[in-house]
Parts: structure tokens; sequence; C-alpha cells
């Protein structure tokens, strides 16, 4: 048993703000993987934990034939408006629908820490891969982001995790990513940042993306919108821009593992 069910149903919530507002903070990690991998013109792609599907777009017009499969109905049903070729399915990334070495590119941005078993997962992903190759992508340590503060914040409003839950910065400490390839398996390559800064333009707009999030939509269950919406505000008052936006640092790490 994976962990779905649960998660479709926190990011599905606010699918579309989610969807225009907080994947595309990851657009510029997206433009580097394509670029490492060479994803290009029939190449066959496979993006586990495709969200509303920014990255599969990304590849389609690169050339690539893309498949996304995701625990949100709702996010997924955007990503087929996004890339109408795709092939878009629901599923646990445990137990991936697809045969052995079907596609030529794996991906997993910020999914494989939120899996019940990542070493399952990630063995499963090597396994649709036609050279065992994944690429694994997670937060960076919580002190190389401010956007960190959002996310602490939103972890003071929710039950405390037990002990090896799975979590936004399960997979960040320093060696992790290379233990759980070496576990799992597979030979890991360094492991690289991207920096992939949280803009908004305004308050409204940050707080769309803010509150879509599925740690987010949690908070909202437990605590209710008014004061997550008020501890969001209070967290992201020191970055202010001049011009009335808001600007977080934000890294991302990643790693091409191989058979």
């Amino acid at each position: 048993m994976g962990t779905a069910s649960v998660q479709g149903q926190i990011w599905g919530a606010r699918a579309k703000d989610w969807a225009d507002v907080q994947e595309r903070v990851a657009v510029p990690l997206f433009e580097v993987v394509l670029q490492k991998t060479a994803v290009g013109k029939n190449t066959s792609v496979l993006d586990i934990g495709c969200g509303s599907g920014i990255f599969c777009e990304m590849a389609a017009k690169r050339g690539a034939r893309v498949s996304g499969l995701d625990a949100s109905e709702q996010l997924l049903a955007i990503a087929r408006e996004r890339v109408q070729s795709g092939d878009f399915r629901t599923g646990e990334m445990e137990e991936l629908p697809y045969d052995d070495q079907a596609f030529d590119v794996v991906t997993g941005f910020s999914s494989f820490q939120f899996a019940a078993n990542p070493i399952k997962a990630l063995q499963e992903a090597s396994r649709v891969s036609r050279t065992g190759t994944v690429v694994i992508a997670v937060f960076g340590k919580p002190e190389e982001s401010e956007s960190t503060a959002y996310i602490k914040a939103i972890g003071s409003l929710l039950p405390p995790l037990p002990s090896g839950a799975p979590g936004p910065f399960a997979l960040s400490a320093d060696g992790a990513l290379e233990a759980l390839t070496i576990k799992s398996g597979l030979t890991p390559a360094a492991v690289k940042k991207v920096e992939c800064p949280w803009d908004y333009p305004d308050e409204e707009t940050a707080l769309r993306g803010l509150l879509s999030s599925g740690p987010a939509i949690r908070a909202i269950q437990e605590k209710g919108e008014d004061m997550v919406r008020d501890l969001i505000l209070k967290v992201i008052v020191p970055f202010k821009t001049r011009s009335g936006g808001y600007h977080l640092t934000n890294n991302f790490h990643y790693l091409i593992a191989a058979a």
C-alpha cells in the first residue's frame, strides 16, 4: 500500500492554483533536467508525480512522447489539457502500471520523498527505464532556502510526523539521495543544485500558490483557512519586494541514478 489515496486528496484540493502558480517555481529545474537527459524528438519520458504536467509539456515541446503518473486526478485533468497526446494515469509509485523498459527517461520531481517505500519506488522507476536511469529531484537542505520558513510554519500547524514518515525534507540531508540510490541497487552520480526561487507579483498570487500545497491543505483541514492564511502572511513579510511582490530563495537537489 502506498500513499496515493491520501496524497491525491490533499494535492488536488486546489489543483488550479497549484497548476497556475506554485508548480511553475520548478521550471528552472525542469529545464536543467531536460538538457542533461537530452530529451528530444521521439524520446519517451515518464514523469512520476507529474502534477499538472508542466514538465511533460516542456518535454513534449521538444518532441518527446510523454507519460505521467500522479496521485491527484484533479491535477491529471489539467495535465491532459496541457499535453493532449500524453498518457496520464493515477497510481502508486511503488507499483507502476507500465511494462519493463518502457521509457527512455524516467523522472521524479519532489515525489520520491513522499513514497511510503522510497526504495521500492525507485526500483520501480528503474524497472520501467530502458537504461535503468532515473532522475531524482528533491528539496535542498532546509538551511539553503528562505522557503523553509513557510514549510516550517505550515508544519507547526500539523500533528508531529511519526519517525521516518515521508515529508518534504525526507531526502534532503547530505548523503540521503546517494544512500537511497545505493540501497535501491543503483549507482548514484553527483548531486547537483538548481536555484528555483519562489516569486510572486503580489499578495493575492502568493496566497494562491502557498495555500495550494498538500501540507497547506492539511493545515487548513486541521486549523481552518483563516489561521493558515494569517500565518503565511506573517511568515512572508521579510521577503516582500519594493514592487509589492515576494521573493523567496529556494533550491532543489537532483541526482541521476543509473543501473
